[in-house]
């Protein structure tokens, strides 16, 4: 289905063809159609797969072209994170960029006067985390009596981070005659019972369910826990990348790393849930614009992030479960492109291994980099780029995706 081929305003349309939108991806086809028909929908799609566009665009459709109450909210948007709530205010800003909606967002961790006003003066579109929304409702800040368009994003993740009691009091402050999209990348049974709640009689769209886009390739490097980072620095001397993202399992060993990793010549930032939203934006807002060539993030940046070029992710701690990696690889191979997976497993992961290739359909290869054995002594990681020469190892891998010294650009951001 092409963009141009949807009955959409114009000034839409133009916006469609402004970003470079043609073709729609399989999660937009199967959902805007009902969605511009004013259906309550669930749609369930891997990651990366396009569903901000999927949900915006239905929700401006109907913003432009109904009547409504002026000055009150009359679409809300529920995100877990202030990094997905900006990404998807951004995206309202690029699609409906030549109307004269207005969006604005509103999450913890930075000052209530400005989102205070934008509540009050009834801006047509909010974007928000369930705890700062609750503030608002609890002092008064907010109406959601005229809401039209209710659109719950990255619900799974909602449900991991415990606000889904958060979410059913603020849906209950709104009108029952709603429009609901309910958007996540799995389901969980409590979803379900959630979705029979509060949508009505909706319409189901299931893309490419709990698999990693096939865009991705995937690859295991083993290696002993003690000598993770020589090896992570080893990949990233010669591995050809663009922008890497790279996880790890706490707040504390993302700190250690990006560390590391600077003190070895490298350009890193870091993104985590006891960085201040300002330090948080300062690194995202780095990344996209290639200031850094990596970025060390906890789980928190495993959902919702679109940023086009990330070439690589490299899980330098396994993730817990298949969820989770599918999430956290997400990241990469986005928007049709070509990505890369990389996880160092150490003897403490195979469990989890095979899940990850019943996940799959098939086995992850494994790639055994020379000097790296889980019997082998652990060894400080070097200090420089200087300090790490050709002669230090006994042979470098071989193959495309270790061909070649990093290369760095700079990164786009995508509303799809």
């Amino acid at each position: 289905m092409q963009f141009s081929n949807l009955k959409l305003d114009d000034r839409l349309q133009r916006a469609v063809k402004a970003a470079g939108y043609t073709d729609a991806t399989p999660i937009q086809e199967a959902a805007i159609p009902p969605g511009l028909q004013g259906r309550d929908l669930v749609g369930t799609a891997q990651t990366g797969t396009g569903k901000t566009a999927a949900f915006v665009l239905p929700m401006l459709q109907h913003l432009l072209t109904t009547p409504g109450q002026r000055r009150c909210t009359r679409a809300l948007i529920i995100t877990p994170t202030r990094e997905l709530a900006e990404q998807v205010h951004a995206a309202i800003a690029q699609l409906g960029r030549f109307t004269k909606l207005r969006s604005a967002t509103v999450y913890g961790g930075v000052g209530f006067e400005p989102q205070t006003r934008a509540l009050r003066h009834g801006t047509d579109i909010i974007v928000a985390c369930p705890g700062r929304l609750l503030d608002h409702l609890g002092r008064g800040n907010a109406d959601l009596r005229g809401v039209e368009v209710l659109v719950l994003d990255e619900a799974d993740r909602m449900l991991d981070m415990g606000f889904l009691p958060d979410v059913r009091r603020i849906v209950g402050r709104t009108p029952r005659d709603r429009q609901t999209l309910l958007f996540s990348a799995t389901f969980a049974p409590e979803l379900n019972q959630l979705a029979r709640d509060i949508l009505r009689d909706p319409q189901r769209v299931e893309i490419g369910v709990a698999r990693p886009a096939d865009t991705v390739a995937h690859t295991l490097c083993p290696v002993d826990q003690r000598e993770k980072t020589s090896l992570l620095l080893r990949l990233l001397d010669e591995t050809e990348t663009d922008s890497v993202l790279v996880f790890t399992r706490t707040k504390h060993r993302a700190d250690r790393l990006a560390e590391q990793i600077k003190r070895s010549g490298y350009r890193a930032a870091v993104l985590h849930s006891n960085r201040t939203q300002s330090q948080r934006q300062q690194a995202l807002d780095g990344f996209r614009a290639g200031k850094y060539d990596l970025l060390v993030a906890t789980d928190i940046a495993a959902r919702g992030l679109d940023i086009r070029t990330v070439s690589h992710v490299i899980n330098y701690d396994m993730p817990s479960t298949v969820d989770d990696y599918i999430h956290r690889i997400g990241r990469t191979g986005r928007a049709e492109q070509a990505g890369h997976a990389l996880t160092l497993v150490t003897a403490d992961d195979h469990s989890t291994v095979r899940d990850l290739e019943g996940a799959l359909g098939e086995p992850i290869p494994v790639r055994r980099v020379e000097g790296f054995d889980y019997g082998m002594p652990s060894a400080p990681p070097p200090t420089s780029r200087a300090a790490r020469t050709p002669t230090s190892y006994r042979s470098r891998p071989k193959g495309p995706s270790y061909g070649g010294r990093g290369r760095r650009s700079g990164v786009a951001l995508t509303a799809r």
